[in-house]
């Protein structure tokens, strides 16, 4: 298994995982390869240094976590480690936000109005996203409507509009 650290013109950076560097290129000059947080095929392998995992009996014992019970162990990350999983989180994210607002209809500035109508059934109930402020949303969660403030990234931006 090769795994090689790729990167998009944007400097996107992610994780790649290949059969062999022969896959990696045939992959590479079909297109098929695409960065997951801005779904750009234009990728560039970055350098890389090969990493072998040996043993140490003078390394820190640390237990295993046990993911389907969050306080049922303890992570520890080295630096490389943690800018790994940031960019997985990072790329896991913007991926989950690209399908949630790809599912649901842009009201713009009129997103408080439009919620109270859906929430009051006066509009057709739906799945809604726009701009309102942060007083109106406060009034909107006292009057019952659930509302969600999700900060608008760049990177989701200029593919939801």
């Amino acid at each position: 298994m090769k795994v090689y650290n790729l990167a998009c013109p944007l400097d996107h950076r992610f994780e790649g995982w290949f059969s062999s560097e022969e896959d990696c290129l045939v992959q590479q000059g079909k297109g098929m390869l695409a960065c997951p947080i801005c779904d750009s095929t234009e990728i560039t392998r970055m350098p890389s240094a090969p990493h072998i995992a040996k043993s140490s009996s003078t390394g820190l014992a640390v237990p295993k976590a046990d993911l389907s019970n969050p306080s049922g162990g303890v992570v520890a990350l080295t630096g490389s480690d943690h800018s790994q999983l940031e960019a997985q989180v990072q790329a896991a994210f913007l991926k989950g936000m690209r399908e949630l607002m790809g599912k649901s209809e842009n009201v713009g500035d009129a997103f408080a109005d439009e919620a109270r109508k859906i929430h009051y059934k006066e509009s057709p109930e739906r799945s809604i996203r726009g701009q309102t402020t942060l007083d109106e949303a406060e009034a909107l969660r006292e009057e019952g409507i659930e509302v969600l403030a999700v900060p608008m990234m760049p990177a989701l931006k200029n593919t939801l509009q």
